[in-house]
């Protein structure tokens, strides 16, 4: 039992590293699927296509899956075409968060995507599928030889039908290029993400240990929030059901006005002399007498401290 609670106690505490390589884990065995079960070059003018649409298209669907059940698209974008608005960000010297907000759930949002085209190009067969169909390598491959050679080379992926040395040749050489791209393309991202993490926590106007007990803040945060809330609703619902059905007395209870939520539900700013850890954190100590987030100065948006936006309602629950 208790290495079963250490186990436990390491999957909470790196459960965003966990869901990285989850969803990585995932996309890689869909791909190998889609390779091996799905995937049937078409050996003729439909190759570019073909190919082509099986590398992009379930990248552009994984990534619009990972906006749709990213929790900050939703805090960003939540009523801010609500009647009697613009669609536009309340606050003008706030829009540079919300835009470096939604640059955060696409890099997150990247993940799967860019894991499935780099895995599709080491695997090679949709680029192979969809290099043979290209007009440029055609041409270039089939200088002065005559209509059969175009044919020839649209005949490359179905290797059951290569006959020449020199179409073997060319299989091996498309299948090297696309290998290479991929591990070029993990490479690049990998510089990417560590040179963005070191500028981001240089730029940190907290120390590690704060950040770390941060974090740990937040996770109770919204272990208790959930907690309350459902203790909250089930005592509303009891409530007003039982004034429903039996007509007993209705007692008050208290429920956080619309403006108490969307207080809690704006974007975090970060404040020097006035330090809170969350919204909800802030509301409560900042307030005024109207029920509102007193406004202040020298609200800074420190992209490490992204993480405090990502709290909310779980990813599973957004829809």
């Amino acid at each position: 039992m208790e290495k079963l609670r250490t186990v436990l106690d390491f999957c909470l505490s790196h459960q965003k590293a966990l869901g990285y390589g989850a969803v990585s884990l995932l996309t890689l065995g869909s791909e190998r699927i889609f390779s091996v079960v799905v995937f049937k070059c078409p050996c003729n003018s439909w190759n570019m296509l073909y190919g082509t649409v099986f590398l992009l298209a379930p990248a552009l669907i994984l990534f619009l899956l990972g906006l749709l059940l990213n929790t900050r698209s939703w805090k960003v974008l939540t009523g801010c075409c609500a009647p009697g608005k613009l669609c536009l960000c309340p606050h003008a010297n706030r829009f540079w968060r919300y835009v470096q907000v939604l640059w955060l759930v696409m890099v997150t949002a990247a993940v799967a995507p860019i894991t499935w085209i780099a895995v599709a190009l080491l695997g090679g067969s949709f680029y192979e599928c969809a290099a043979t169909g290209s007009a440029i390598l055609q041409n270039y491959m089939c200088q002065d030889k005559g209509e059969e050679c175009f044919k020839k080379v649209l005949q490359v992926p179905c290797q059951s039908s290569l006959s020449s040395q020199e179409m073997q040749d060319m299989l091996t050489n498309l299948r090297a290029q696309s290998q290479v791209m991929g591990w070029v393309l993990i490479a690049s991202i990998f510089t990417l993400a560590l040179a963005a993490t070191c500028i981001s926590r240089c730029r940190s106007p907290v120390s590690i240990l704060q950040l770390t007990f941060w974090k740990m803040y937040l996770e109770k945060e919204q272990q208790l929030f959930e907690v309350k809330a459902k203790e909250h609703a089930a005592q509303l619902a009891e409530r007003n059901l039982g004034c429903f059905f039996d007509s007993t007395h209705l007692e008050p209870i208290h429920t956080p006005s619309a403006k108490a939520w969307r207080g809690i539900s704006s974007m975090f700013a970060f404040n020097p002399e006035e330090h809170y850890y969350s919204m909800i954190h802030k509301y409560v100590s900042s307030k005024t007498s109207s029920g509102s987030i007193r406004s202040a100065e020298g609200d800074t948006f420190p992209t490490c401290l992204g993480f405090v936006d990502g709290v909310g309602v779980a990813d599973s629950q957004v829809l």
